[in-house]
C-alpha cells in the first residue's frame, strides 16, 4: 500500500516537536519531486520538507544549508531530519517571498541585502567538493532548448545552435568559480521576522532556499540569476549599475581583477547560458510534468535571450533563427495538434 506522505510528515513533526497537537498544510510544491508542508500550533509554525527517497536526496540540502548558516546567511535551521525517509523539520521562515515585495521603492534596499548575502557566499562560503559549472554542464544545460522549445513547444527543428552555446560556454569557462547558488532569485529569497540563530554576525535576510544544487561556478552566475531574473525585470541602466556597483565589491574581495565591459560580457553570457536553459526548461515543465504555468514566463525569459544576443556580432545567427521561430506566435499557449507554426 503507497504510503501517506501527507501523515508520515505530520507524525514526524510530532514525536519531533514533544508530542505537540499539530495542524498541517501544504506550503509549496517546487519544480521537483519536494513537497513543503507547514505544520502548526496556535501562534508557531514549522516547515516539513518531504523529498520521497526514491526520487530526491535530503543530504545535499542539509550539507549546503549548513555551510551557509556557518558564514552567517540565513537558510532554515534544521531541528531534525530523517534522511532514510526523506522528511527534514526545520524553522519556517515564512511566505514573503521577494517576487511580490519587489518595487520600484523597495528594490534597492531589497537587492542591497541580496548582494550583500551574495558577496559573504561567494567571499566565505565553503566550496570544497562541490561539482564544477563547467562546458561539461552548460552546454547539455542549453541543450534543452533544442528538444523542448523548439521541436515541442514550436513544431519545428533547429539548427546551427551548437556555435553559439560552444560560445556561451567558453565564456562560462573564463570566469573565477566560487560557491554558487544556482538558483539565486526573488522566488527563493524571503524577507523574514526573525533573525537567524547561529553565528552571532548572521544576517537576518533575506531568507534563502532552494540551495540544495549549489556549485563551484562562474563568479557571475548568482548575480545573473538575482539582476536578470525570470519572474521579474528591471530597466536595464538599474541592471547596469547594480553590476558595475557589485563588480567593484568583487574587485575589492580579490575576487575578480577584469574591467567593467569584460565583466559585463561574463554577466550577459552566463545570464545568456541560463535563460536558454531555462526557456527549456519550463517547456519541458509543461509538456512533461503537466505545470503549464510556466510557460506565462516564457515570453520575458526569451526577451532576455533576445536582448543579449542582439548586443553581441557572434551571435548574430542565433538571433536570427530565434527571431524567424517565434514570429507571430503566442509563446505562452502550449503547443497541440492544431497548432500552426511559423
Amino acid at each position: 500500500m503507497p504510503v501517506d506522505r501527507r501523515a508520515a510528515c505530520l507524525d514526524f513533526a510530532q514525536r519531533h516537536l514533544a508530542g505537540r497537537q499539530l495542524t498541517i498544510e501544504v506550503a509549496s510544491a517546487d519544480a521537483s519531486f519536494r513537497r513543503y508542508w507547514r505544520v502548526r500550533e496556535a501562534d508557531a509554525s514549522w516547515i516539513v520538507m518531504d523529498a520521497p527517497p526514491v526520487q530526491e536526496d535530503v543530504q545535499p540540502w542539509l550539507d549546503i544549508g549548513a555551510r551557509l548558516r556557518r558564514v552567517g546567511l540565513h537558510t532554515p535551521q534544521v531541528h531534525a531530519a530523517d534522511a532514510d525517509r526523506g522528511f527534514v523539520l526545520m524553522e519556517d521562515l515564512g511566505t514573503r517571498t521577494y517576487l511580490p515585495e519587489l518595487n520600484d521603492a523597495s528594490v534597492d534596499r531589497l537587492y542591497g541585502d541580496a548582494l550583500d548575502a551574495l558577496l559573504r557566499m561567494q567571499r566565505d562560503a565553503d566550496a570544497g567538493g562541490l561539482p564544477v559549472f563547467d562546458a561539461t554542464r552548460t552546454i547539455p544545460e542549453m541543450d534543452l532548448l533544442g528538444p523542448w522549445f523548439f521541436e515541442r513547444h514550436l513544431g519545428l527543428t533547429p539548427s546551427c545552435i551548437e556555435q553559439a552555446f560552444r560560445r556561451i560556454a567558453a565564456s562560462a569557462d573564463e570566469q573565477p568559480r566560487c560557491f554558487m547558488h544556482r538558483d539565486y532569485h526573488s522566488r527563493n529569497l524571503l524577507l523574514t521576522q526573525g533573525a537567524p540563530t547561529a553565528p552571532a554576525a548572521a544576517l537576518a535576510n533575506p531568507g534563502i532556499i532552494d540551495f540544495q544544487g549549489a556549485m563551484l561556478g562562474p563568479v557571475a552566475y548568482d548575480l545573473a540569476s538575482l539582476l536578470r531574473d525570470c519572474y521579474i525585470a528591471w530597466p536595464i541602466e538599474r541592471v547596469d549599475a547594480w553590476v558595475e556597483s557589485y563588480r567593484q565589491r568583487l574587485v575589492a574581495a580579490g575576487i575578480v581583477t577584469v574591467d567593467a565591459a569584460h565583466f559585463r560580457q561574463w554577466f550577459d553570457m552566463i545570464g545568456l547560458q541560463r535563460h536558454i536553459k531555462v526557456l527549456g526548461i519550463f517547456c519541458r515543465l509543461c509538456y512533461r510534468d503537466g505545470k503549464a504555468s510556466y510557460l506565462a514566463d516564457l515570453p520575458r525569459v526569451l526577451d532576455y535571450v533576445l536582448d543579449v544576443t542582439r548586443r553581441y556580432l557572434g551571435l548574430i545567427d542565433f538571433t536570427d533563427l530565434l527571431e524567424r521561430a517565434v514570429e507571430g506566435r503566442d509563446i505562452t499557449r502550449p503547443l497541440t495538434a492544431d497548432s500552426t507554426t511559423a
